[in-house]
């Protein structure tokens, strides 16, 4: 205990703030942005203007955030791409409901779990032709334009076609993230071409362009989602996975449908809360909310012992059913009624110690994985929440010819104990970590929003929450809040830990705060980065603006006009 204190006693110097603010809290990187016409906010200050310029153009919150994804997929390739897969909540202003949107791809029919046995392996790779499943992206975006879209898809992928050709300069994180990412998977063909002009990745400032990309998005404006999956881009994945010793065929891709779902929802202090069911992990923020909410955190307060302390305990209890439960729903008949009861919260809640870190738990360690969220609200109160994503950063390493995009491996996530939820079989989608998030208040909009990064994910949307609702922040203070991020529970892809897991805690937790959750058990660690990125969009019903927000752990920007 003396050591654990000792080090943290070293980390004080961090533990501070750059600048007081006249107005709110000392820790918001800027006042919230505000208008009346649309509003978007993304990772990349481009594909925010990319949005603005579609919603100006004539099109409509669907149509600007897939312009925004397109863009995003070139500028920030780190963590995205229509390599990998997509989910939306989109609330639509004619219908005045949600709808969800499953867009991800499903694991190779012909490579079967005895493959992986058979050949020795204990897990599936990261890396390589093996983990790689369906990329569902575009098939997303056109599934989108098709229900809801306003102006022609060509010119929805005109801002991404342009920088592709003509070129961007590259962002401070992502330049960090593309040196990093491209250094590991170089070593796979055609990823040093793309991605790695004159032999380096791109740097800070540098101006990149992708033609090979440019030439996909204009194959795609011209002949639609079939250009992708089956004709001429498709053919291309085909062959060069063969090539790759990959099982990812013509005819997985061909076959490939997204689904539109219910969004699932849990009445947190008189907002509703959504996120979409399984494949993905949204439910566990939901369950952390169903747990937390019999407590009084407000009278707490905010980086207090007790709220860290109860958020902890909430989030290790829900990770056991994340761990347990969550899987395609066409392989596996969830028990959502079940895991969002407020019956089933109490049974949980009553496990909690107030004075002891639960150490009973049975934790894994924490993924690692890159993102992009962003959302986009337009002058007739549609409102898009979407999130997307390759995994691993970068993905797979596979980069077919020609494409400019690299495949995801996604396929990473799923288990290999036949008896598990989440078990490897072809033609199923993995456990999936990205989800977007939205809250309504007596059935209207309020908040569109959403949080990258892994594991961190449904601890994020959760907290977000808490900081509005609870802690009274507004859409700024409530992502810039210095945050909690616990690892250690169990997860679906088998990984285990011992000691009830760590709690990374970022600067601005008060010294004395952290000396008693030490005394409580908690294993605590300061980390620099993996508590996520956020965006927001939250509707004003009685001045009727848009309120946007994107904090500064990423190189994003809201605007509206």
């Amino acid at each position: 205990m003396k050591t654990r204190i000792l080090l943290l006693s070293l980390l004080l110097p961090l533990i501070s703030f750059a600048q007081d603010r006249v107005t709110g809290h000392q820790w918001a990187t800027r006042s919230e942005v505000i208008a009346q016409e649309g509003m978007a906010a993304t990772s990349q200050p481009l594909a925010t203007q990319a949005a603005l310029d579609i919603l100006k153009a004539g099109g409509n919150a669907i149509d600007a955030a897939i312009a925004a994804n397109a863009v995003l997929g070139l500028v920030e390739p780190t963590g995205n791409g229509m390599g990998g897969d997509l989910y939306a909540i989109i609330w639509s202003a004619k219908d005045q409901k949600l709808y969800g949107l499953n867009a991800s791809g499903r694991s190779p029919k012909s490579l079967t779990l005895d493959y992986f046995k058979k050949n020795g392996y204990k897990s599936i790779p990261a890396y390589g032709p093996l983990p790689v499943s369906v990329p569902g992206c575009v098939d997303g975006w056109f599934e989108m334009h098709d229900k809801f879209g306003k102006i022609p898809m060509a010119k929805v992928l005109d801002p991404a076609i342009h920088y592709a050709e003509n070129g961007f300069p590259v962002t401070e994180l992502i330049a960090y993230y593309m040196d990093r990412g491209t250094r590991h998977l170089k070593k796979y063909p055609n990823v040093e071409d793309v991605f790695m002009p004159n032999g380096k990745a791109p740097a800070k400032g540098e101006v990149f362009k992708n033609p090979d990309l440019a030439n996909t998005f204009r194959m795609l404006a011209k002949d639609g989602r079939d250009a992708f999956y089956k004709g001429k881009i498709a053919k291309i994945i085909d062959k060069f996975m063969k090539e790759q010793g990959g099982f990812l065929t013509y005819e997985d891709m061909a076959s490939h449908t997204s689904e539109w779902v219910e969004p699932v929802s849990t009445n947190y202090r008189g907002y509703d809360v959504w996120e979409l069911p399984p494949n993905g992990q949204g439910t566990a923020a939901l369950q952390i909310l169903n747990i937390l909410e019999a407590y009084d955190l407000k009278e707490m307060g905010f980086g207090s012992t007790e709220y860290i302390h109860y958020f902890t305990e909430a989030k290790k209890l829900a990770f056991e059913d994340r761990a347990k439960f969550y899987a395609d729903m066409d392989f596996y008949d969830d028990p959502m009624d079940m895991l969002l009861s407020k019956e089933y919260a109490a049974e949980k809640r009553s496990l909690i110690n107030p004075k002891r870190a639960g150490r009973s738990y049975d934790p894994g360690k924490i993924e690692k994985g890159n993102t992009i969220y962003l959302t986009v609200a337009d002058k007739d109160g549609n409102m898009v929440s979407l999130i997307q994503s390759n995994y691993r950063g970068m993905g797979s390493g596979m980069c077919p010819p020609g494409l400019g995009f690299i495949l995801q491996d996604r396929g990473e996530l799923f288990h290999m104990d036949e008896d598990h939820a989440n078990v490897y079989e072809p033609g199923k989608r993995p456990f999936h970590t990205i989800i977007p998030a939205f809250i309504t208040k007596d059935g209207k909009p309020w908040v569109s929003f959403g949080l990258m990064g892994g594991a961190m994910q449904p601890q994020g949307h959760a907290q977000i929450v808490i900081n509005l609702v609870d802690f009274g922040m507004n859409l700024q203070e409530a992502g810039d809040a210095p945050r909690i991020r616990h690892g250690g529970s169990s997860q679906p892809t088998g990984g285990k830990m011992t000691n009830g897991g760590t709690l990374y805690l970022e600067s601005g937790i008060q010294w004395d705060e952290l000396q008693k959750l030490l005394m409580m058990g908690h294993k605590i660690q300061w980390d620099l980065g993996g508590y996520g990125g956020y965006q927001a969009i939250l509707w004003d019903a009685v001045n009727k603006v848009y309120y946007g927000a994107s904090e500064s752990r990423k190189d994003g920007q809201a605007a509206g006009y």
